[in-house]
């Protein structure tokens, strides 16, 4: 049977109706990062209920996971919070295109027995609890950055990702602009080799840890710490000025790296320039096949994408994301058109 996708309108007018034949309902899987799971499960539900159709399962194994299930074609599309690497890229078995989807936060998250205060974090203090330099919540690094805070002298423990993980990816790429011993000894990838602490699988296994684990500390995306109700803490960025996330500080990171978005999307924009920047934002991408083996899948991706990157993102601020600024739009507008559906 054919059936007709009308894509969702843009600035300006609205785009050409898709037309795909299907010989049943479509079905396409997908897998990745685990930050973005929650916007992405609200738009494939809000999409279905548009194209009865079409569904769209996606499975948050995080960002190594997925962008080695999209290369390997065991899923049709993946997802990252940390952009694939020139070598990856280069050892791909065909052409992958990065797509920014929306901006959300890596935020610190604690929990100090006793205590309900907002702590103040700096990039070179988050560092060295991370290289287990720092191991007492009262120490004088932290208590310079909260003054007149009545800090207490629990151990701290140290929460972070087992697996491969774009969370992880934002969170070592800010510490690396901020502490050369961290870039030296850790480095930034989505799995690194973590001087001390606790492992758990993905942002809920992390935010769970934190919760149940008292003195414990990780780092997850904003819906998570929101969500599970989990203090988090707000960070020192460039221009000395401690932010806490929001879609407005996280917006203001974005609008600060929009001007300069390279044609393939793969930019970090962690300790953005701005007053009102929260320092540990980022895009999170899609990734598709140029050459997709399924053309009539490819399609009908496209034009969700279309959807989800205009109608799709004024559901972004409830679930704690901030939408793409609207050059970025019409950037990917453009490219989505790159891909071969014929």
């Amino acid at each position: 049977m054919k059936r007709l996708f009308r894509s969702a309108g843009a600035a300006g007018g609205s785009f050409a109706l898709a037309s795909v034949t299907l010989a049943a309902a479509v079905q396409i899987n997908g897998a990745g990062a685990t930050f973005p799971a929650p916007i992405y499960t609200k738009w494939f539900a809000e999409y279905n209920k548009l194209h009865p159709d079409v569904q769209i399962n996606y499975q948050p194994v995080g960002s190594g996971a997925g962008i080695r299930q999209v290369n390997e074609r065991t899923v049709f599309f993946g997802a990252t919070d940390g952009p694939m690497t020139d070598e990856q890229l280069q050892n791909a078995k065909s052409k992958i295109l990065h797509f920014p989807t929306v901006l959300g936060a890596v935020v610190p998250i604690y929990n100090i027995p006793g205590f309900s205060q907002e702590l103040k974090f700096t990039g070179p203090v988050l560092a060295d609890i991370f290289l287990g330099k720092i191991t007492k919540w009262n120490d004088a690094a932290i208590a310079k950055a909260n003054p007149g805070v009545n800090l207490p002298a629990t151990d701290i423990v140290v929460a972070h990702r087992a697996d491969g993980s774009g969370t992880t990816y934002i969170w070592c790429d800010y510490l690396a602009k901020v502490s050369p011993e961290w870039k030296k000894t850790v480095g930034v990838a989505t799995s690194v080799k973590w001087p001390t602490g606790l492992a758990a699988q993905r942002n809920d296994g992390v935010a769970a840890t934190v919760s149940t684990q008292p003195g414990a500390i990780g780092y997850v995306e904003l819906i998570y710490a929101l969500q599970n109700k989990i203090s988090f803490g707000s960070v020192e960025n460039r221009s000395h000025k401690f932010v806490k996330a929001t879609v407005e500080s996280v917006t203001a990171a974005a609008n600060a790296a929009a001007a300069k978005m390279p044609a393939d999307f793969r930019v970090s924009i962690t300790n953005a320039d701005g007053d009102d920047v929260y320092p540990i934002s980022s895009f999170t991408w899609i990734l598709l096949h140029q050459n997709p083996p399924d053309k009539a899948m490819g399609k009908v991706m496209v034009d969700f994408m279309k959807w989800a990157l205009t109608d799709g993102q004024k559901f972004a601020p409830d679930l704690g994301y901030s939408p793409l600024p609207k050059n970025v739009v019409d950037m990917e507008i453009k490219a989505l058109g790159t891909i071969k559906t014929q």
